[in-house]
């Protein structure tokens, strides 16, 4: 069976001293084949394929088209969420349980008619594996113990989940469309594969077992993924016959693939290169927004940081503007609360602008006239040492002088998880649910400040930014049934937040820009990077 286009083969082997072309004015006719996309993007994270332990962007775009989810958000409207396996559901007066009625026509890869017992058992077995994705549920209250008891079947095609603390259903009913580990398998085919009690994780890390418009075919790590349309599909057939996507890890190869025609689809370029795409006509640029945020981050173990004083200064000598006119465009737009941008309880912008003077004045304050030493830590890649870099100018401005530490993500960011560190340059957040209180209990809450607690899922925690206050509002407005009292609170919460000079500053909101070929109709990044691929089609 050919699977790939001759020239397309020989281009995947391209060099990068070739990638130095000059970009033409045109692209020639694009040379893929019409009833197949082929996407260039990076897999070096795409670790796992099982929804218990599958984190990041790349693994949810896969599994996206080949699992299906109770209910989606829609990717027009992300505020949205719509039918999907669950026709309907209903929240109990009580909020306290969530019921599902299911379609009764959805159908496996392998044939097996999808029931309840299905959604259970995969829902289940996030908690019970405990794996990576167990956090959020765990957050609601879930355990090994009671999540069987909690989530279950009553009748082929109803599904219940009785929640074990009160929160808000809306936030459940958001990670149920957007979790990574919200995916519904094929009990049976998963526990034909099962080794011990691994509930057929072994066999799920490499291969899936699911309902959705495409089948797995081949998956080679760090090469490629083939999948190919589900003629069976409960939605009908995609229009797309196969999904083809190659591990490519240079900017520049994927931009002579995108120049010559030989991809479709291109993700996590540079953004010098997706800038000179942008001015040719065959090419157009889709930006995505995401839940996570860029922010300049501080430890309140340094007792520098502990003077309320200290952080308000150095909110002060962030160049915001200069930061977003100049190093962030592809990467994200400004944003200086801990809330996403378009969320109705998020508040405007507190406007924070660089001020060295005012800054200065608050350090005498504090007994730092003729400043200090830090380190400010920060991963090598942009934008995020273009951000280091800046802060690095501006701190030297009111006579801070600061040393830049780089390092791998495990470097920085464990150096964050072990509270070892002055300041660091990070991007982290709720993601993808569109609730407030996805990301406040990413980046500020932290309900145990002691070091035996290590609570390192939360951002808050590491960096030792403790407000007892600001934990009881989140608590509350998690709680809250009135919708316009919810909202109230979550501004008390951030105007509270920025009154104490919280720990992590906000400064970016991550925006995520996929190079897509003229001809390709109806790709709609998604902001859960769930980006579905079955309403894709060519047009030539």
């Amino acid at each position: 069976m050919n699977l790939w286009p001759k020239r397309l083969t020989r281009l995947l082997c391209v060099t990068v001293a070739l990638c130095a072309v000059q970009v033409p004015v045109s692209l020639a006719q694009g040379e893929t084949p019409p009833d197949q996309l082929v996407v260039g993007m990076s897999m070096i994270n795409l670790l796992s394929l099982d929804p218990a332990a599958a984190t990041g962007l790349e693994v949810a775009e896969v599994n996206a088209n080949v699992y299906d989810m109770l209910l989606e958000q829609d990717a027009a409207q992300p505020d949205t969420l719509i039918p999907a396996l669950a026709k309907t559901w209903d929240v109990s007066p009580d909020r306290m349980r969530l019921t599902f009625q299911l379609r009764d026509d959805v159908r496996f890869h392998s044939g097996t008619p999808l029931t309840a017992q299905d959604v259970a058992w995969s829902l289940q077995r996030v908690v019970t594996l405990n794996r990576a994705l167990a956090s959020t549920w765990k957050a609601y209250g879930f355990t090994a113990d009671n999540v069987v008891k909690l989530m279950r079947a009553e009748g082929p095609h109803t599904f219940v989940m009785e929640l074990p603390r009160v929160t808000d259903p809306m936030l459940v009913l958001n990670t149920l469309a957007t979790s990574p580990s919200a995916f519904i398998i094929d009990r049976s085919v998963a526990l034909q594969h099962q080794v011990g009690d691994d509930q057929g994780a072994a066999w799920l890390a490499t291969h899936t077992a699911g309902s959705g418009a495409f089948k797995l075919d081949i998956w080679r790590a760090n090469d490629v993924i083939l999948m190919s349309r589900n003629d069976d599909y409960w939605r009908g057939a995609a229009k797309l016959r196969r999904v083809i996507m190659r591990n490519m890890t240079e900017s520049q190869a994927l931009r002579l693939m995108v120049e010559r025609g030989d991809l479709d689809v291109a993700r996590g370029m540079a953004a010098t290169d997706i800038k000179a795409l942008g001015k040719v006509d065959e090419v157009r640029i889709q930006s995505i927004a995401r839940g996570t945020l860029y922010y300049v981050a501080m430890s309140m173990q340094q007792p520098l940081f502990q003077d309320i004083r200290v952080r308000q200064a150095i909110r002060l000598l962030i160049d915001y503007q200069g930061i977003n006119d100049v190093v962030m465009p592809h990467y994200g737009v400004i944003n200086q609360r801990p809330l996403q941008l378009g969320l109705p309880a998020r508040l405007d912008d507190p406007g924070y602008r660089l001020d060295v003077t005012e800054a200065k004045r608050l350090l005498a304050a504090a007994g730092h006239a003729e400043g200090f030493k830090v380190t400010i830590r920060s991963l090598t890649d942009p934008p995020f040492i273009n951000i280091a870099t800046s802060l690095q100018a501006t701190l030297a401005q009111a006579g801070i002088q600061a040393t830049i530490i780089t390092g791998t993500g495990n470097q920085i960011y464990g150096a964050m998880r072990d509270r070892q560190f002055d300041i660091l340059v990070g991007r982290g957040g709720g993601g993808a649910e569109r609730h407030p209180h996805s990301s406040l209990r990413a980046l500020v809450y932290n309900p145990d400040n002691r070091s035996e607690a290590k609570l390192s899922n939360f951002q808050g925690w590491r960096t030792s930014f403790f407000n007892p206050q600001l934990n009881q509002l989140i608590e509350q407005a998690e709680r809250e049934r009135d919708p316009g009292r919810q909202r109230e609170i979550y501004a008390q919460i951030q105007t509270l937040y920025d009154q104490q000079a919280g720990a992590i500053m906000p400064v970016s909101q991550m925006v995520d820009e996929v190079v897509i070929h003229a001809d390709v109709r109806n790709y709609i990044g998604h902001t859960a990077a769930t980006t579905r691929l079955r309403d894709v089609y060519k047009q030539r």
